[in-house]
């Protein structure tokens, strides 16, 4: 089966048998070898206290020549195929040393003049005359077909001991690796089962955020991922129901009117075609502002970034509003800080920013009223524009929804007078496309202040 719960659990077996049959295998040895050299060593010193009749023998002699008579003597052969005494097992080997580990005796007359490794000289018996070491003894151990019956009996109890240990483990490691494998993957499956359920529509899904942490990790990218399409789902939705309602005044009035104009209730004159054709006018902004909004969303919009005079677009854009606001008896000034440093910013989009806020400003502001544009540097790297008005203000409760799409502070305010409600989107978006900020500050009777910063061109 192609399920990552069956392959973790083949990978925890495959490991297990792998390491418990290395650490068997090592056990069966070292158990084998170690036996084997107990057996010999003990031997050794249980019969005939060779050791003391060895150190007897190179006291007198002072050397260890002719020490082969000593074993043959006690029983031992000095050369293979003599026979085997009490000293000497089926396929052992008995040697002797002199102190610097030099063999002067072997028992199957092998391994005469070879040198005792350092591990031998660990397992030998020194040989020891008048306090100075004067050779040593050493017995290699037989093979396993070599030993007495009752001590392979022994040793295979022994094994199969270590067997059954081993198969235990081995079961116990491959019982935990299949929990393992299954809790591992459980919040995968979970995973699986929610993403099925968004794929078909149901954006409510969230899955829990527990386990390790690459899991937790992902079930929090994976709730994150639902909550941004469940709010993208929400947007695209009360979009389509704004849009339809935006679209649908000045379809009706266009509708009205020529059914009005084809059934002679209103005569075909100019004043009727001026304002259907304002009414068109209206559905190209509004369809226009809709076009800029999702591009400016999608991070699509092309700006021509490039180091620009800000006092000078301020300054242009202020002028454009004069008349606006003069008829509206509204005074409209610029509070510009000496020496501003050019922004890098498109020459066009920094004047329909600027443009978005004062039109803006310019309707919620009475008469008598005033606005003032400010232009301060913030920062070595930024500077901020200030766009402030004395009109009735934002209630703290709308504030947050100041540059939703299609958002009114008055919901029955007409649409000549409140515009198509993209403009602060519109110019929030062109902001941050420049890498800057885009807030509000307001207070109830008092006006507000929308700003922005733009990046210091270098």
């Amino acid at each position: 089966m192609n399920r990552l719960w069956v392959r973790l659990t083949l990978a925890f077996v495959l490991v297990t048998l792998v390491g418990v049959s290395t650490v068997a295998l090592l056990a069966n040895l070292s158990a084998s070898s170690q036996f084997r050299r107990y057996l010999m060593h003990d031997e050794m010193m249980g019969r005939g206290n060779l050791a003391d009749v060895l150190t007897a023998y190179y006291e007198r002699r002072g050397s260890w020549d002719g020490v082969e008579d000593v074993f043959e003597d006690m029983g031992g052969p000095m050369h293979p195929g003599r026979g085997y005494g009490p000293m000497h097992r089926g396929g052992a080997s008995t040697l002797l040393a002199d102190q610097q580990g030099l063999v002067v005796y072997d028992s199957q007359g092998q391994r005469t003049g070879d040198t005792l490794s350092r591990s031998e000289r660990k397992l030998a018996i020194p040989i020891q005359v008048e306090g100075r070491t004067a050779g040593f003894l050493l017995a290699t151990p037989p093979s396993w077909g070599q030993l007495q019956p009752q001590e392979q009996s022994f040793l295979e109890q022994v094994n199969r001991a270590l067997l059954l240990a081993g198969a235990l483990a081995g079961g116990l490691s491959i019982l935990l690796g299949l929990g393992l494998s299954r809790g591992l993957t459980a919040p995968v499956a979970r995973l699986t089962a929610a993403a099925r359920h968004i794929a078909g529509g149901d954006l409510s899904q969230r899955v829990s955020e527990t386990g390790s942490a690459e899991i937790a990790a992902l079930g929090q990218a994976f709730n994150q991922m639902a909550a941004d399409l469940e709010k993208a789902e929400a947007l695209r939705r009360n979009m389509v129901a704004d849009v339809a309602h935006e679209l649908r005044t000045p379809l009706s009035v266009l509708q009205g009117n020529l059914r009005a104009i084809l059934d002679g209730v209103y005569p075909l004159e100019q004043a009727e075609i001026a304002s259907l054709y304002d009414e068109t006018r209206l559905l190209s902004r509004l369809v226009d502002d809709l076009h800029e909004l999702a591009q400016a969303e999608a991070g699509q919009l092309h700006l021509d970034l490039r180091p620009t005079d800000l006092a000078e677009v301020i300054q242009t854009t202020v002028a454009n509003f004069a008349v606006a606001a003069e008829a509206h008896e509204v005074r409209l000034t610029t509070d510009l800080a000496e020496g501003l440093p050019p922004v890098l910013a498109d020459p066009d989009r920094l004047a329909q920013i600027m443009r978005n806020l004062l039109s803006n400003a310019l309707r919620h502001t009475p008469e008598g009223g005033q606005i003032t544009v400010r232009g301060t540097v913030e920062g070595p790297q930024a500077v901020r524009i200030v766009v402030a008005d004395t009109g009735e203000g934002i209630p703290s409760g709308d504030l947050p929804h100041v540059f939703e799409r299609f958002w009114r502070a008055e919901r029955s305010r007409s649409r000549g007078r409140g515009g198509s409600g993209l403009g602060l989107a519109i110019a929030r978006h062109l902001v941050q496309a420049h890498g800057g900020e885009m807030g509000v500050e307001s207070e109830v009777g008092k006006g507000s202040r929308f700003w922005f910063t733009l990046p210091v061109a270098f």
